[in-house]
């Protein structure tokens, strides 16, 4: 008993040893003879993580893991990558040198949790960005229905997102799925909530620990935190800080005269002005324009009439990378003790929202 038991510990062992590496053979048609395959991840480390020559169309390549990641399979000459979701498993590939991006990948159980997520989100992602293209190019949209199917794909987007994560709480590739679904999500409440029913050992991975700061970051202008304070000179060169509105609800808007959407969305932001100026209401503009003209010229001519500021340092202006700001236009509610209330309101829903605080 005590001899089968010593057997046992030492397969385990030998097992557990077999699973901190990995071997791909790989089988690519048109591909020229005693070319070197190369597997690596720029981003994380210029070595290259393995490499081998390929024998009539076919190579192996071996080699270890600390944690699974994504890295490119190519060869000199070639622009064409592979993108594999790497783990340490018995990897094959097949495909031919023409369609090297298309080649099938097959016994990694990430890569194949990676081909899931990119299969099912890439054409609802394609579907956005011919929408924001129609939208940010200044084409018709009556009746917004380009708009409420953007925001409509997003929701379906949000729902996949929380589906996937649930049915894999332990892959690596969870924490890398709901790091990429941060653009599409404002709310840190919800990136936090998708974070901690992860795993602790993906917590811990690449893509967990750059989620966890991207936490830390998104909490800076969240909804219930205070505003950070800062000063700008506004249209005459006077420094104006955020602080001197305390005592009036404020809507916080990051703009720029070049920004389509934004031009879009001013006459919105000026029929809230105009509606509740005189109910303890107004809005500080920051511009992240850099040239002085043009935004004096938009500002002229979408009739904005609240107060303007701008260090006129494009997206390095100073109060936009204090709010991390990314994307515009974005715009803070604060209330009159300076606590933001409400985070990216638009046309209507503004409209709501100041009529459901002044009423």
């Amino acid at each position: 008993m005590k001899f089968c038991f010593t057997i046992m510990v030492i397969f385990l062992s030998l097992f557990a040893m077999a699973q901190q590496s990995f071997t791909i053979n790989g089988s690519i048609k048109g591909i020229p003879e005693n070319t070197t395959i190369q597997l690596k991840n720029e981003d994380l480390t210029i070595s290259l993580l393995a490499e081998g020559p390929v024998k009539q169309g076919n190579f192996m390549l071996k080699g270890s893991l600390e944690e699974a990641n994504i890295y490119l399979l190519t060869y000199p000459g070639n622009k064409q990558r592979l993108t594999i979701f790497m783990d340490n498993s018995n990897i094959t590939i097949k495909g031919s040198a023409d369609s090297l991006s298309k080649a099938k990948v097959s016994g990694s159980p990430a890569n194949d949790q990676f081909n899931e997520f990119n299969n099912e989100f890439n054409p609802l992602f394609d579907k956005l960005t011919k929408i924001a293209k129609h939208i940010n190019e200044g084409k018709p949209d009556p009746g917004n229905v380009m708009r409420k199917d953007y925001q409509n794909t997003i929701v379906i987007i949000q729902e996949k997102t929380d589906k996937f994560l649930t049915k894999y709480p332990s892959s690596p590739v969870s924490p890398f799925v709901a790091l990429v679904m941060t653009q599409l999500n404002t709310d840190v409440k919800i990136t936090e909530k998708r974070f901690n029913n992860l795993a602790p050992e993906v917590q811990a991975s690449y893509y967990g620990k750059i989620l966890d700061k991207s936490i830390a970051e998104g909490k800076i202008g969240s909804i219930g935190s205070d505003a950070i304070d800062f000063v700008q000179n506004d249209t005459s060169g006077k420094p104006v800080s955020l602080s001197s509105f305390k005592g009036k609800y404020v809507l916080l808007d990051f703009w720029a005269s070049w920004c389509k959407p934004c031009r879009m969305e001013n006459p919105n932001v000026v029929k809230a002005y105009n509606q509740f100026k005189d109910k303890n209401f107004t809005v500080l503009g920051v511009s992240l324009d850099r040239s002085k003209d043009s935004w004096l010229k938009a500002i002229n001519d979408d009739g904005l009439k609240w107060t303007q500021v701008s260090d006129l340092k494009y997206w390095s202006n100073e109060a936009a990378v204090k709010y991390k700001i990314d994307m515009i236009p974005r715009n803070f509610l604060l209330d009159p003790n300076g606590k933001i209330i409400g985070k990216d309101l638009r046309g209507e829903e503004l409209l709501n929202t100041l009529k459901s605080l002044m009423n």
